[in-house]
């Protein structure tokens, strides 16, 4: 890892911590669904969250970069996570965006034209409660009428989570043209505002 990197993975952390001790009101949750871009932007749209980053979680190493976690040898995931009001929109409301916009959830190592274990579907609790949440949904979903195929999410401990390289941040945003987009990702935004108008917000956050 370059020094410029570590140096942005402790900045970013040491904000995290001090927001916390600082007796903040916001909390954090780490998804994974596929390609980070599409994810990242939904969740820009909803209310109540106040920052989306993309980076990697889930895998052993400690030094993850973009072509590293594509290779699919580090066992990290593209995730992002997401700092939201829970005043304002509930971890449980988040999960099922995360469910039935964010991605298709019984897709297994993979999600629409992206093939492998970095683009599982997954969730990274940060505590006790964020995992039985996610479990309970994952239960709810799987007893839906007429759910033919498994949810196959994967549920673990949130060990690290390391925010990707600058450029993939607010991707969507800078690429609203570009074909992988608009075939993959801008439909995820028009659910979102069909399926949760009570949450859908106009105005993405960077």
């Amino acid at each position: 890892m370059t020094k410029i990197r570590t140096l942005l993975y402790s900045v970013f952390l040491l904000a995290l911590t001090t927001s916390a001790m600082a007796g903040s009101s916001m909390n954090t949750a780490v998804f994974a669904g596929g390609c980070f871009w599409g994810v990242d932007a939904v969740f820009k749209h909803v209310k109540g969250v106040k920052q989306v980053v993309s980076g990697y979680a889930g895998g052993a190493s400690s030094d993850p970069t973009y072509p590293m976690v594509s290779s699919g040898s580090t066992g990290h995931a593209e995730s992002v996570m997401i700092t939201y009001d829970p005043q304002v929109v509930s971890y449980s409301k988040l999960l099922e965006v995360f469910f039935k916009v964010a991605h298709d959830p019984t897709q297994l190592n993979r999600q629409g034209p992206d093939w492998g274990t970095q683009y599982r579907s997954a969730i990274f609790y940060s505590s006790p409660e964020q995992r039985k949440l996610a479990l309970e949904e994952i239960q709810v979903l799987s007893k839906e009428a007429g759910k033919v195929k498994p949810i196959v999410t994967e549920v673990s401990s949130l060990s690290r989570f390391y925010p990707a390289e600058s450029y993939h941040q607010n991707y969507l945003a800078s690429h609203m043209d570009q074909p992988y987009i608009v075939v993959n990702d801008l439909p995820k935004i028009a659910l979102l505002k069909k399926s949760f108008p009570e949450l859908y917000v106009q105005s993405a956050k960077n």
